[in-house]
């Protein structure tokens, strides 16, 4: 009886022993599990937020979400039992979110309420919640992300930036992370220890109990032992009995002995642990050490001679041999097992991951799997789909069913590829890239089908907005030039074939730049959005608009009988172009010109049509603007010169075709002459003199009068060293500046180094700009005053009292000179209202402390008038025309003298 009750107190201890085993096992697989799922989630979701800062994919923010909603949802779980204040059921939903055993909830729940401190535990804590921050900011980011592609393609500086952040902050949590799963492992290890020494003990109490039943047993096995040698030897998998006690080798058979490299002598004493390399497949899969208990399998690699593994399943059993218990462990290789078990999990892991919908369907065409992306895409789960041909919610764009072509190039063993229309599982439809191939086997009948597919929905509304974008105006959304001749094309086709006519209108908005300078660009912007929706108010269904350019827009109207007829169609734009528009706080009034022309009269593509309605447009501008014009041959001529001039302009610069002339400006009270007014003129080597208002207007349209300005001023510059060099009386020199180049921001600096290379004072230059020009300039005319004033430049305001009156200007510290225009000049002393104007602005000159300069003096009457009047200076034919250098020399080499005389001629029109 002593020993009945001592077998079964062993049994009761060595059962309640295995079930606590058991139990702390599957808390510790838990454990482990939980920390694969974490690291893996972390790992993860720094890469899909990487990804979708690169690309903006919906499909890597859906991946990055659902590992950032798994790491949340950890964290949360991990706080609420640490602080035992949580509900049951939310517990579950985050087991059941890190997909973590069931089985191992109690024990996991219970050791971090409880064992928090435990070794190692608590390291593994720490470095967990070391990340929490990093994870938040990675939301934000993520949320950052997501609004910039809302707004659109974000900037590449932006996107690097938050890449950089992204690896910065994995930077962070990546030692953190390794520290957690190192401490986790090392926390398990411990608990391996401590579980496997209370099992050693364990099982030498047994050991005890049954050691002198060993005896017994071993005699029977005695007579045994050579039959059980015979197939112990001759067994196909490796048999090794191991001393339950020691762990160490008692026995091995011959196929141990060919797979460790080592004869039995060596193999007998060795520790059976040794025999095994480390293995994950043993912590993935949650087994037991080998041999731990009775009937346990686990998988793990042998090592053999030269440190080559061998991948085994190890299932152990329990003997005795006499009255030494011991471990039988039959080791079977699975290399073969492993290396398919291995490529389906890579395949399977791959099938899921990819974001392609892919189906796998029998010979029939019915479906067997899909991949989570097809669910996610359709809707359709395999359970759906099953028994369901995989064809019949498919069709062409044009709602056919797939032709049978298709299946017959799929069984000569090729691929098809096509556009298909799908359906979803809730009735709606869309484009999809469809894929398929045959899988055969070796006598080449088709076992499945495999297709895979791309929902294109957004790359097929992507290439229909470049479409757009290609072929229309950004600004205005009308037809760019390249869409509109195409279009123009096609209706001259039809009208060729109908014998119909059909009229192209070039419209050119007359003052918009003045809109530009007045308002601002973005101002003009909006405005010419409206202009476009007033044209295509006023063309019929069939017709077509177009914006080529800047304020240039062109009219396609078709189904015209007679040409005529598109004189209705001008009068009708020019008509609601010249009504006031409406652009946010104002009301903006501006006119058009159009010139029309039409087939088959004026041209017979669209190219000629177009060019010839140009020409016809800038005769309607030149002549009258506010105006329409139809085209003749004589314009095209006008437009050929127009050109011809603007390509010789361009080179008179670089040819050095330009020459200055000189008109000198006289004290009205002595007669000396005091001043000269740099006059610019271009010696054509065909044309002979050109004069300015020939050929300034078209250097402004081409953007050269910047260049033009600063040879003149450098020009000016020049003659005034020279004359210096002469010892000719020193007078002042004035130059015209445009508003181009006075606001410019390099006009300062190109002054500044015009005086330093030819050491001009600068009291000796004064800077002419009209008040129109100033005014267009807007806040930086401030800057560039100070700036004049500070060197020394005097300006003289130009034209003064013709442009847009603002008395403002005149405060600025550069201003030193106000010239009166000669149209007020031309009516005193007679013209009661010029006597007025030039009285007040004399009285204005002298209150605001500048001198006056009366222009386009041409009789003595105007000059007599101007000396009593106060005014100090003139200059006009009375006293001398513009002069050449030579001629300017004479006059001030004999003293600057020039006593005003009676003109004998009368005066050609002003050419300065």
């Amino acid at each position: 009886m002593p020993l009945a009750y001592a077998l079964a107190l062993a049994i009761v201890l060595i059962m309640a022993m295995t079930w606590g085993v058991l139990q702390i096992q599957v808390t510790l697989a838990g454990f482990l599990n939980s920390e694969s799922i974490w690291s893996k989630a972390q790992k993860q979701a720094v890469i899909d937020l990487d990804n979708y800062a690169l690309s903006g994919s919906p499909d890597d923010l859906a991946h990055f979400q659902r590992h950032y909603d798994l790491l949340e949802s950890d964290r949360w779980g991990r706080d609420a039992i640490a602080s035992g204040h949580y509900r049951k059921q939310d517990i579950d939903e985050v087991f059941r979110k890190g997909n973590i055993m069931p089985a191992s909830k109690p024990g996991m729940i219970f050791m971090l309420r409880h064992f928090t401190g435990a070794p190692h535990l608590r390291a593994s804590l720490d470095a967990w919640r070391s990340t929490d921050a990093s994870i938040d900011e990675l939301g934000r980011m993520a949320v950052q992300i997501q609004q910039l592609y809302a707004k659109g393609t974000p900037a590449a500086d932006e996107i690097t930036r938050i890449r950089q952040r992204i690896n910065t902050l994995n930077a962070f949590m990546e030692p953190r992370t390794n520290l957690f799963s190192v401490e986790m492992v090392k926390g398990a290890i411990w608990a391996g220890q401590m579980l496997f020494w209370c099992v050693i003990g364990a099982f030498c109490l047994a050991a005890g109990l049954w050691l002198w039943m060993a005896r017994r047993i071993v005699e029977s096995i005695r007579g045994s032992e050579e039959r059980y040698r015979l197939l112990f030897d001759s067994a196909g998998d490796a048999i090794v009995m191991v001393d339950r006690r020691s762990g160490r080798v008692l026995d091995a058979n011959r196929t141990a002995s060919a797979w460790t490299g080592c004869n039995e002598r060596e193999l007998v004493g060795r520790d059976f642990t040794s025999l095994f390399a480390h293995d994950p497949l043993d912590l993935e899969n949650g087994l037991p050490p080998v041999g731990s208990r009775e009937g346990d399998i686990a998988l793990t690699s042998l090592l053999g001679r030269g440190g080559a593994v061998r991948p085994v399943e190890t299932r152990s059993s329990l003997a005795r041999w006499g009255d030494t218990e011991v471990s039988q462990a039959i080791v079977r290789d699975v290399s073969d097992r492993v290396a398919m078990e291995h490529e389906r999990r890579i395949a399977a892991k791959a099938l899921g991951s990819i974001a392609e919908g892919v189906i796998i369907a029998d010979a029939d065409r019915r479906v067997v799997t899909v991949n989570a992306a097809h669910v996610e895409i359709t809707g359709f789960t395999a359970q759906a789909l099953q028994g369901v041909r995989f064809d019949e919610t498919r069709c062409l764009a044009d709602d056919r069913p797939l032709p049978d072509s298709v299946w017959r190039s799929i069984e000569l063993g090729g691929n098809w590829r096509g556009e298909v229309k799908s359906r979803r599982r809730d009735g709606s439809t869309y484009p999809e890239l469809l894929s398929i191939r045959a899988i055969r086997d070796d006598a080449g009948q088709v076992l499945h089908y495999v297709a895979v597919f791309t929902n294109i929905t957004t790359t097929k509304a992507d290439q229909r907005r470049l479409e757009h974008l290609a072929t229309h105006d950004l600004l205005t959304g009308l037809a760019n030039r390249t869409e509109f001749e195409r279009r123009c094309g096609d209706a001259l086709e039809l009208a060729s074939r109908s014998r119909s006519c059909v009229a192209v209108l070039f419209i050119d908005l007359d003052a918009f730049k003045i809109v530009n300078d007045s308002y601002s660009h973005a101002i003009g912007d909006r405005l010419l959005a409206r202009v476009a929706e007033r044209i295509l108010a006023e063309l019929g269904p069939n017709d077509l608009a177009g914006r080529i350019g800047g304020d240039e827009f062109t009219a396609l109207v078709t189904g015209l009988d007679t040409r005529d007829e598109a004189a209705h169609v001008a009068s009708r734009l020019l008509a609601a172009l010249a009504a006031p528009i409406p652009v946010d706080e104002y009301d903006i009034v501006l006119s058009a010109s159009i010139g029309i022309a039409s087939y088959p009269l004026d041209g017979e593509t669209p190219s000629a049509l177009i060019t010839n309605a140009d020409a016809a447009m800038y005769a309607a501008k030149s002549e009258e603007r506010n105006a329409f014009r139809f085209y003749s041959p004589i314009m095209q001529a006008d437009a050929r010169k127009r050109l011809q001039l603007a390509s010789e302009l361009r080179q008179a610069l670089a040819n050095d075709e330009f020459r200055l002339v000189f008109q000198p400006s006289l004290d009205l009270r002595t007669g000396r002459v005091v001043a000269a007014e740099a006059l610019l003129r271009w010696q054509h080597p065909k044309r002979g003199l050109v004069m300015p208002d020939n050929f300034i207007p078209m250097a402004e349209s081409l953007g050269l009068i910047r260049r033009i300005d600063e040879w003149v001023l450098r020009a000016a510059c020049a003659w005034i060293k020279q004359w210096e060099h002469e010892r000719v009386a020193p007078i002042r020199i004035a130059v015209n500046v445009s508003a181009s180049w006075f606001g410019h921001p390099a006009f300062i600096e190109g002054l500044q180094r015009a005086l330093r290379d030819y050491q001009v004072d600068p009291k000796r230059l004064l800077l002419e700009i009209t008040e129109s020009a100033i005014l267009r300039l807007g806040e930086g005319t401030h800057r560039t005053m100070y700036a004049l004033h500070t060197m020394g430049v005097g300006v003289a305001i130009d034209d003064f009292g013709t442009g847009y009156s603002s008395l403002a200007y005149l405060k600025l510290p550069a201003v030193v000179c106000l010239k009166i225009d000669r149209t007020f000049i031309t009516g005193i002393p007679r013209n009661a209202d010029d006597v007025a104007i030039v009285e007040a602005i004399l009285a204005m000159a002298r209150s605001l402390r500048l001198y006056a300069i009366a222009e386009g003096i041409e009789d003595e009457e105007q000059h007599e008038f101007l000396l009593r009047a106060g005014c100090e200076e003139g200059q006009g034919y009375l006293y001398a025309r513009p002069l050449e250098v030579p001629d300017l020399m004479r006059m001030l080499k004999s003293g600057g003298n020039q006593p005003p005389t009676r003109l004998r001629l009368v005066p050609p029109p002003r050419a300065g």
